[in-house]
C-alpha cells in the first residue's frame, strides 16, 4: 500500500453537520474528493438540491441532505432516527455544526448560554453517542469535532461559545479514552481566525481586525479550504494511531 492509499476514502460514508457553507462545506467537499459519499446536515439545508450537494455530486459522489435544528433536542433525536433508518453504516462523523452569539459576560443572557451550549456541545455529544455506538459495535469509525482557539482561550464577549468549545476539547478526550481500544478514532480540528460568517463582525472591526492579523504569523485570515487536508487525514487510515488530539489549524496563532 502506498502512502497515498492511506488517504483514500472510497466506499466510505461520511456524515457532516453544519456543511451548508464555510468550513463545513469545505470539509464535505474534501471528503468527497477523497472518495466518500456525503450525508449533509444543517439547520437550513435545502435537501439534495443544496449547493454543497451539487458540488459533491459533481465530484462523482453521492449526497443526501437533511435539515436539523441542533438547538432543538427533539429534532436532533428525530433526525438520528431518520438517518439511521436511511443509512445502515456511517463510517465518518464530522461534528461541525455550531454558532456564536456575542455579548459581554455581565450582560450575557441565559438564552444565549442555553442556545450555544445546546448547539455546540450537547447536540454533538448526543449525535456522537448514538452514531458512535454503532462504530464501536463494528470496531471501526472516525469522529472529528470542530473545536476552536477558544478551546484553549477565553475570548472576549463570547463566554457561552468559549465554554462550549472548551467542553468540546474535553469531550474529544473522554470519547477517545473509551473508544480508542474499540477501533474508533475521536479527534478534533481547532480553526484559528477564519474568513466565515462567524467572524464577519471581527473582520469588519477597525480595531480588532488589524490586531488579530498582526498576531498571525501566516499574515492572513484562514480560508475554509485550509481545512481540507486536516479533515481527510483525520477521516482516513493515515490517522489510525491518532486518538484524542485537537489539531490546530491557525496560521501559527497559538505559537505566538
Amino acid at each position: 500500500m502506498s502512502v497515498l492509499d492511506l488517504f483514500n476514502l472510497t466506499g466510505k460514508t461520511a456524515l457532516v453537520t453544519g456543511c451548508r457553507r464555510g468550513i463545513g462545506r469545505a470539509m464535505a467537499e474534501a471528503l468527497a474528493e477523497a472518495g466518500a459519499d456525503i450525508i449533509g446536515v444543517s439547520a437550513q439545508m435545502e435537501g439534495d438540491a443544496s449547493e454543497v450537494g451539487r458540488s459533491v455530486r459533481a465530484l462523482g459522489r453521492q449526497f443526501r441532505g437533511y435539515a436539523c435544528d441542533f438547538s432543538d433536542r427533539k429534532a436532533v433525536y428525530a433526525f438520528l432516527e431518520q438517518v439511521q433508518n436511511d443509512f445502515r453504516v456511517v463510517d465518518i462523523l464530522v461534528n461541525n455544526a455550531g454558532t456564536i452569539l456575542r455579548k459581554p459576560a455581565a450582560e450575557h443572557p441565559d438564552e444565549y448560554w442555553d442556545k450555544i451550549l445546546e448547539i455546540n456541545l450537547s447536540s454533538q455529544f448526543i449525535v456522537t453517542r448514538e452514531l458512535g455506538r454503532k462504530m464501536v459495535e463494528r470496531g471501526s469509525g472516525k469522529v472529528i469535532f470542530t473545536a476552536s482557539l477558544l478551546t484553549y482561550q477565553g475570548g472576549i464577549t463570547v463566554p457561552s461559545y468559549a465554554a462550549s468549545k472548551g467542553g468540546v476539547g474535553s469531550l474529544v478526550k473522554a470519547f477517545a479514552n473509551e473508544w480508542a481500544s474499540k477501533g474508533v478514532n475521536v479527534n478534533a480540528i481547532a480553526p484559528g481566525y477564519i474568513a466565515t460568517d462567524n467572524t464577519e463582525a471581527l473582520r469588519a472591526d477597525p480595531v480588532r481586525n488589524p490586531a488579530i492579523l498582526s498576531r498571525i504569523p501566516a499574515g492572513r485570515w484562514g480560508e475554509p479550504a485550509d481545512f481540507k487536508g486536516a479533515t481527510v487525514f483525520l477521516a482516513s487510515r493515515a490517522s489510525d494511531y491518532v486518538h484524542g488530539e485537537v489539531l490546530v489549524v491557525d496560521g501559527g496563532w497559538m505559537g505566538r
